[in-house]
């Protein structure tokens, strides 16, 4: 099933989780560097990188959620989806009460509580992540329709199954 929101030819979802994944998970690097090496300047680090991670977070679901409507119903895909893309908005509601949290706090030093929220986020959003890679990897969600591994050049503007341009040889399989 091809992706319905696309720039350049490619899927846009895809494309915005990769941010704020990274900012959520590296904000979660700086507590515990913080708890470490009492450095004051990893909480601030960690507190704007979940702000951004959150942002980006709801970016990328208005995408997801575009793309999970167009799943035909009663499918494994479109059940697979609702518990990526629920799954991604409890990830987000944890990192949100744990930015709350720090925010009267001196230096946005987080208490074990917000810290306590914001691994419960990173370890359900590697959850999320690999169903995520069940859709795409497994499902085909987001796939080009005949997508192959001598597919033509997304701004082409040929589809993913035409075989012209391959001088007269089949396209490689995979084993």
């Amino acid at each position: 099933m091809e992706s319905r929101a696309k720039l350049l030819g490619h899927p846009i979802h895809p494309m915005l989780i990769v941010l704020p994944l990274g900012l959520l998970a590296a904000a979660v690097i700086f507590d515990i560097l913080h708890l470490l090496v009492d450095n004051d300047a990893f909480p601030t680090i960690a507190f704007w990188n979940i702000a951004a991670g959150i942002i980006g977070g709801l970016l990328a679901a208005i995408f997801g959620l575009w793309d999970w409507l167009h799943i035909p119903s009663d499918t494994r895909a479109k059940r697979i989806g609702l518990m990526h893309g629920g799954g991604n908005v409890v990830v987000l509601a944890l990192f949100a009460g744990s930015w709350l949290l720090r925010l009267n706090e001196p230096g946005y030093v987080p208490s074990g509580l917000a810290l306590a929220l914001a691994i419960a986020g990173v370890l359900l959003a590697l959850v999320t992540g690999w169903l995520g890679g069940e859709l795409v990897n497994r499902l085909g969600v987001g796939v080009d329709r005949g997508a192959h591994l001598d597919a033509p050049n997304s701004l082409s503007g040929r589809p993913a199954s035409d075989r012209a341009g391959m001088g007269g040889r089949a396209p490689a399989t995979r084993r």
